[in-house]
């Protein structure tokens, strides 16, 4: 009988889905050392945020062929180290929408109602009732910043409420926001128009400080601001400052830009909320997630595949090993794909060729797709669910394939069609590196990794020197180019790697130079 660790304190209602299916060694406080001693012991491990499933631990492993987390965030366990040596890791994102919309609606209604400073005043012994005049949620707007699980979750309830929805999402298609009966907007028009907004999407160099000074300004003056995603998309400091100098201007947090909260001069102030990182937190949750990783373990256990993977789908072994040197390869070209083109992609399309045609490709795709969303989205993207996210956010996906690979063993192809835009971009390993060998079909061919700028310009004489002038005079060195073009005085492809980030200054700077047309910075 399959032997499961349940390494941390989950709900029994967990345990007792796996009775009669394997042998359970419930020890919630396993030290680091006997994990370690024992790990190689047991056919899988549940585990919620106390124990660290390290690389160390995993390679020790040796028998163990899921990790399942109990909750939603997997930073405790060594993903990558979890894939080289063929073990899933599942977690349980589900269990917690729910429980964070309600949170959210608290904070919500906390806020309009004045109800947390109220409770204070009457418990000091007071009674002053024309202080603590609130405002209806009915009819006014619900802005929502983010339209993954919680926020629909949170739409949801809003309805109940006779609330009015706009949303801002770049990858929510018009067909889902008519369904949700939403309206979809720009940020800045969410931000002026919304009575109540509410955060719900992952932090990222994109989203760090999306709310500061500039945006607070153009609230409205009775406007409420939730965030129950994550700590550092408001800025703190600039948040303090609108709620001193506007009273009537509401908050409500539950994650910060540091925690435990110390010392924050939010907590001087009557307009705003706050809880200690604690949307996640009901039995109700806790007992979904102990029940959905349960299921995933008993599932694995009995040769089925779980619902829930983040690091990669179940193929046969042999279909894993002709596919494994080109994860990489799909991993860097999601990469460049987000960071080279916009959020507002209508198509993908990927063709195969090669060595890797004939086998399911279905592992790569969902690995291009994971890389490319998890970016801008609040729950992960996992291997299951990445082309149902990816339809969700109204992205036409294709797949082919083509004999054709020229001189090399395989190569993937993606072509991507963004605001009224398109973008080609191929790639191949060789030599056990991951290079691109053409972007909008002019040849190149350079290994993927570090600091890389993309740059279309006019083949003219003196064009090359004027980009390397720009980079020079901002002290960026280059320390690899590959050029290519298609006719002389045309349009030509500049790849470089580079020692220093090519910022924004400087792609200002070079697409006001003549000849140049557009300027990427990538970073992998």
């Amino acid at each position: 009988m399959p032997k499961v660790l349940v390494a941390d304190k989950i709900n029994e209602k967990g345990v007792e889905v796996l009775e009669g299916s394997a042998e359970i060694v419930n020890n919630p406080k396993i030290t680091p050392e006997e994990l370690l001693e024992t790990i190689d012991q047991y056919d899988a491990i549940i585990v919620r945020s106390r124990t660290k499933m390290t690389k160390e631990v995993i390679e020790n492993a040796k028998n163990l062929k899921i990790i399942a987390r109990a909750g939603v965030g997997v930073d405790n366990i060594d993903l990558d180290a979890a894939t080289d040596n063929g073990i899933l890791v599942v977690n349980a994102p589900q269990s917690t929408s729910i429980t964070v919309a309600e949170h959210a609606m608290g904070l919500m209604l906390a806020l309009s109602r004045k109800i947390a400073i109220a409770d204070a005043s009457v418990k000091a012994g007071k009674w002053e009732k024309s202080k603590f005049m609130g405002m209806e949620l009915r009819n006014k707007t619900l802005g929502v910043i983010g339209m993954g699980r919680i926020g629909s979750q949170v739409v949801k309830r809003s309805k109940a409420f006779e609330m009015d929805v706009i949303v801002y999402d770049p990858y929510i298609s018009e067909d889902t926001a008519k369904e949700l009966g939403v309206e979809i907007v720009t940020l800045d028009e969410l931000i002026t128009k919304a009575d109540v907004m509410t955060i719900h999407v992952p932090l990222t160099p994109e989203t760090k400080g999306l709310i500061s000074k500039e945006q607070l300004a153009k609230m409205k003056d009775h406007a409420i601001l939730l965030n129950c995603a994550r700590g550092g998309i408001i800025n703190e400091k600039d948040l303090y400052e609108a709620l001193k100098e506007r009273p009537d201007l509401k908050a409500g947090l539950d994650v910060y830009e540091n925690e435990p909260l110390e010392n924050s001069p939010l907590t001087t102030l009557d307009n705003v909320v706050l809880t200690p990182h604690i949307a996640a937190s009901t039995k109700e949750a806790q007992r979904d997630a102990a029940i959905i990783v349960a299921k995933q373990v008993k599932e694995v256990l009995t040769g089925q595949t779980p619902s829930n993977v983040l690091n990669m789908p179940l193929v046969d072994s042999e279909t894993f090993q002709q596919l494994k040197p080109y994860f990489e390869l799909t991993k860097k070209l999601g990469q460049i794909l987000v960071q080279t083109t916009t959020s507002n992609i209508s198509e993908l399309n990927i063709v195969y060729s090669g060595k890797i045609n004939g086998r399911s490709k279905e592992p790569l795709t969902r690995e291009l797709l994971k890389e490319f969303l998890n970016p801008i989205l609040t729950e992960p993207v996992n291997s299951v669910n990445a082309k149902s996210v990816a339809k969700q956010r109204g992205i036409k996906l294709t797949e082919g394939e083509t004999d054709d690979s020229g001189n090399y063993d395989a190569t993937i192809k993606i072509n991507v069609k963004y605001d009224d835009k398109e973008m080609t971009i191929e790639g191949t390993v060789e030599n056990d590196e991951v290079k691109v060998i053409s972007i909008d079909d002019y040849d190149v061919n350079l290994n993927l990794e570090g600091l890389m700028g993309i740059i279309k310009y006019v083949d003219l004489p003196g064009t090359i020197g004027k980009i390397g002038k720009v980079l020079g005079d901002y002290k960026i060195n280059i320390a690899e180019m590959k050029v290519g073009r298609k006719s002389e005085g045309g349009e030509a492809v500049m790849v470089i790697k580079v020692d220093q980030e090519i910022t924004d200054e400087v792609i200002s700077e070079l697409e006001s130079t003549k000849d140049i047309d557009s300027v990427k910075s990538v970073k992998l």
